[in-house]
């Protein structure tokens, strides 16, 4: 059995909320910058090349790539023989995005309640998820999320008989839906499976796996694939100024379902995909 005390936690969380609003993540940045390559629109091509100098200036003057600095999604996976002592974790963890969210000066975006709308202050409470897994060790990670791609979200419950190719038209039609508004190049996440509510988890886990890394299973890495390629045949382009680069990427992942069902949803990210992560 090992111990982590969860001070370790706090003053983990609140360095990844406050870098992850500041890096861009390399495999994102070394999509833009190839988009702008590749870009024949000059619309679309230079207002690529202006992202990339937004975020290049937000890494030099350590201030945020965007001014919605989201809500901060938490990723946890502990492991089985890890101890934590100290105040409990969702303490810890929130008290980490307070402390970041104060010292980096980062937008506070969050309201108690969805109706009346008064403001917490300091960006808590954060968005929880936690997995035990084999080991001693923890693994975190924080993806802040803006609203703008987090309202251009879907789900659907298909009957088993829409298969691949309902699937595969429900993808593309809420990124057309979705138009201008998420802020493009997006980065799409896709999950296929499990049940309401576990497939709207594995569409936003999605979006944390590298975009140079396909799907293991190859049937899902084609499919992955093709969806990029139809969604950038769309022409919506950078910020909806039209072009080739409407998604940076596509990430699939998938769970078990029922025999009566087939859940599929999308969770859509704007071009500033953040995340970074830590192993205590």
């Amino acid at each position: 059995m090992r111990e982590i005390k969860t001070g370790a936690i706090v003053d983990a969380v609140r360095e990844m909320c406050i870098e992850a609003n500041r890096e861009l993540p390399a495999d994102v940045a070394d999509r833009i910058r190839a988009g702008g390559g590749a870009e024949p629109w000059p619309p679309a091509r230079d207002t690529l090349e202006k992202l990339v100098e937004n975020f290049e200036i937000a890494h030099r003057e350590k201030i945020p790539i965007c001014q919605d600095t989201g809500m901060a999604c938490v990723f946890i996976e502990l492991g089985q023989d890890v101890h934590l002592s100290g105040i409990p974790l969702a303490e810890a963890v929130n008290e980490g995005v307070r402390r970041g969210y104060a010292q980096g000066f980062l937008r506070k975006s969050v309201v108690a309640d969805p109706l009346r709308r008064r403001n917490t202050g300091d960006n808590t409470p954060a968005l929880l998820h936690v997995d035990i897994v084999p080991g001693d060790q923890m693994e975190i990670l924080v993806a802040p999320k803006g609203f703008g791609s987090e309202n251009m979200s879907r789900l659907a419950m298909f009957p088993p008989a829409a298969g691949e190719r309902g699937v595969k038209d429900f993808v593309v039609e809420t990124v057309k839906m979705a138009g201008p508004n998420p802020c493009p190049p997006i980065v799409v996440g896709v999950g296929i499976g499990g049940s309401f509510d576990r497939v709207a988890l594995l569409a936003k886990k999605a979006l944390l796996r590298p975009l140079d890394r396909p799907h293991s299973d190859p049937y899902y890495a084609a499919m992955e694939k093709e969806l990029l390629e139809r969604i950038n045949a769309l022409g919506i382009g950078p910020q909806g100024f039209g072009g080739l680069t409407t998604a940076l990427g596509v990430n699939i992942e998938t769970f078990p379902t029922h025999i009566a069902g087939l859940p599929a949803a999308v969770n859509i990210n704007c071009h500033v995909s953040r995340h970074a992560a830590r192993t205590l």
